[in-house]
């Protein structure tokens, strides 16, 4: 089991993540000891949505395509609506992320985040939640979503919102404790 001051983390995202979704956690995670890398799609910097209308710049520390998942023990996706629609349909994003869902490692995803991981075929017959927009695409993926700040199912986390950040970033880094899931496949 990793601890946390020894964790690499890695968070994917895009123009238009909703910026609390991303930057709590990155920070969080930093504070408790974990080291944090934000990938986006060429390396640099990306433009945040702050709630109702765009944000700040967040920096990048590398470009998706060179993110190596055996470099790290957990995988945030931050939501935001135009983040996930983004890298649901980049192959590099969408082959990460489908290696740590069959690694066995925890993902956290956030908000519209979990669009990434029925992107995957990764929610067929698991217990999650999401932003209550995408709650019928979780259900068509095969997903049972329930309403909830946080839910883990064999060390995927999922939460709704901005509001539960606390309460998410509290479940990664127990998660990443925990290390390793052994994880039924899913169809």
């Amino acid at each position: 089991m990793p601890n946390i001051h020894e964790a690499r983390i890695l968070i994917l995202s895009a123009n238009g993540v909703e910026q609390d979704e991303l930057t709590v956690p990155r920070d969080e995670l930093r504070k408790a000891g974990a080291k944090v890398d934000v990938a986006t799609p060429d390396g640099k910097p990306i433009r945040a949505w702050k709630l109702k209308d765009w944000g700040d710049t967040v920096e990048a520390d590398k470009a998706i395509p060179d993110a190596k998942p055996d470099d790290y023990d957990a995988l945030v996706l931050p939501g935001g609506q135009i983040n996930p629609d983004l890298l649901r349909i980049n192959p590099d994003a969408m082959k990460i992320v489908k290696t740590f869902v069959e690694s066995g490692k925890p993902v956290a995803a956030i908000c519209h985040g979990p669009w990434l991981l029925v992107e995957a075929k990764a929610v067929k017959g698991r217990k999650l939640t999401s932003y209550k927009s995408i709650r019928t695409d979780v259900e068509n993926a095969g997903a049972q979503w329930v309403d909830h700040e946080v839910v883990v199912d064999q060390g995927i986390i999922t939460s709704r919102s901005p509001d539960d950040l606390p309460a998410f970033v509290s479940k990664i880094i127990e998660e990443v404790g925990e290390g390793r899931h052994e994880r039924r496949q899913v169809a």
